[in-house]
């Protein structure tokens, strides 16, 4: 079966700083987008917040997903909802909104633009017994692929694909399996270590 796997570990990522702490930009696609001039279809980051409040970029167009990995939050997206998010719980936004957060958090950032679609998940290991997973599903009318991405928060993990190859993750890496819109589900497994833990999930469908 057909897919391109992508491993990014912690070290090849790259960080910068922003008014409220620091940003790691952990993928985009396509490869070669520049955040800055906002030619992306979707972006994963994680970002530190280092001050009690900030106001978020507006980013029209764009569809945000946001989860919290340490620390609390509150949203407050004005005109619309509010929420306080806890580690591993989650939020989604337009861009459009003009949005103001409370708290110092480390959270994790999803950026779907343009007809792009996405899923936001946490997977919490307690052992090495194995979690059975499989890819998502695509319409091909409305997609060309479909990749899942695999952020190792905290501990270590092995991810097998198709029962085949196998991937160990540190705290910090990542890893992006894609395939073409309307190739049937591929199992995966994830096993943990001894140690917990904490995996953040994220299926996007896009052109």
């Amino acid at each position: 079966m057909s897919y391109e796997v992508e491993l990014v570990r912690r070290q090849e990522q790259t960080t910068s700083n922003w008014s409220g702490g620091t940003t790691t930009q952990i993928a985009i696609y396509p490869k070669d987008a520049v955040y800055s001039e906002r030619n992306f279809q979707w972006r994963l980051s994680s970002a530190r917040v280092e001050t009690e409040e900030s106001v978020f970029t507006s980013l029209p167009g764009v569809w945000r997903l946001i989860m919290v990995l340490e620390g609390t939050m509150k949203l407050e997206h004005a005109g619309h909802h509010s929420v306080t998010l806890t580690p591993f719980e989650q939020d989604s936004f337009s861009g459009d909104w003009t949005t103001t957060s409370f708290g110092k958090v480390r959270d994790f950032n999803v950026m779907l633009a343009g007809a792009c679609a996405g899923e936001l998940a946490a997977i919490h290991t307690k052992d090495n017994r194995p979690i059975a997973l499989e890819t998502k599903p695509a319409d091909p009318a409305r997609f060309a692929k479909v990749s899942s991405a695999f952020y190792c928060v905290e501990g270590s993990i092995t991810l097998t694909i198709d029962n085949n190859e196998s991937y160990e993750l540190l705290a910090g890496d990542f890893l992006l399996l894609t395939l073409q819109a309307g190739t049937e589900k591929i199992p995966l497994t994830l096993a943990g270590s001894s140690s917990p833990a904490h995996i953040v999930r994220v299926d996007i469908k896009y052109c």
